[in-house]
């Protein structure tokens, strides 16, 4: 049964993944990413990985996933127009694809695992431990120092982001809270007298 879920699960990854790059219709490639996550997420759980499963759901499947398919149905965007664009730029996408794939080759070609490898990846298992438990072991006792210093990088990016993206427009009338607070109001009300028939 085991190797039947894993086969199906890993069958339901490669279809997915296929079909979110080939798909014309980008709300069915959002809705094959969501497949591909949740096929992710079986395999995590048979492998006993069921936080991580969980959190590949949560995360991606809860809320990238829905957040790409929102985007996606919300913006006016003219995908004939895009798809005519495609062809002018097709030679050196396949140009790129070739040297890419190129690079993979040679890399691969020559690469040997270390003998000392599996034991440097290795994680003492602690008996009666839960897998959550263990991920917290790992991340916050031996890699506390690359877990901060990630998710100190992870904050940068994000605060570069908002002021690359932050745009200061002049022609919007914006709420001056302090002057409001600090006005007089012997200054603020003027009393008028107008006469019949005429406006103010």
């Amino acid at each position: 049964m085991m190797t039947f879920a894993f086969y199906l699960f890993a069958l339901s990854v490669t279809i997915a993944g296929f079909m979110v790059v080939i798909s014309r219709n980008p709300v069915h490639s959002v809705l094959w990413l969501i497949l591909a996550f949740l096929s992710a997420s079986g395999l995590f759980v048979l492998l006993g990985a069921e936080f991580v499963a969980m959190l590949l759901i949560i995360v991606y499947v809860g809320a990238v996933a829905v957040l790409f398919l929102f985007v996606v149905m919300m913006l006016d965007v003219d995908f004939a127009k895009l798809k005519a664009d495609l062809a002018n730029y097709l030679p050196l996408g396949l140009l790129i694809a070739l040297v890419m794939l190129a690079q993979l080759a040679i890399a691969f070609g020559g690469w040997e695992s270390a003998g000392t490898a599996e034991a440097a990846r290795a994680v003492p298992i602690v008996e009666n431990t839960l897998n959550t438990h263990a991920i917290g072991m790992v991340l916050y006792d031996r890699y506390l120092l690359a877990f901060q210093l990630a998710g100190l990088i992870l904050l940068v990016a994000m605060i570069g982001a908002i002021l690359l993206t932050l745009r200061h427009r002049r022609d919007i009338k914006r709420q001056d809270v302090l002057q409001q607070m600090w006005r007089d109001p012997a200054k603020t009300i003027r009393m008028t007298d107008p006469k019949p028939g005429q406006g103010l």
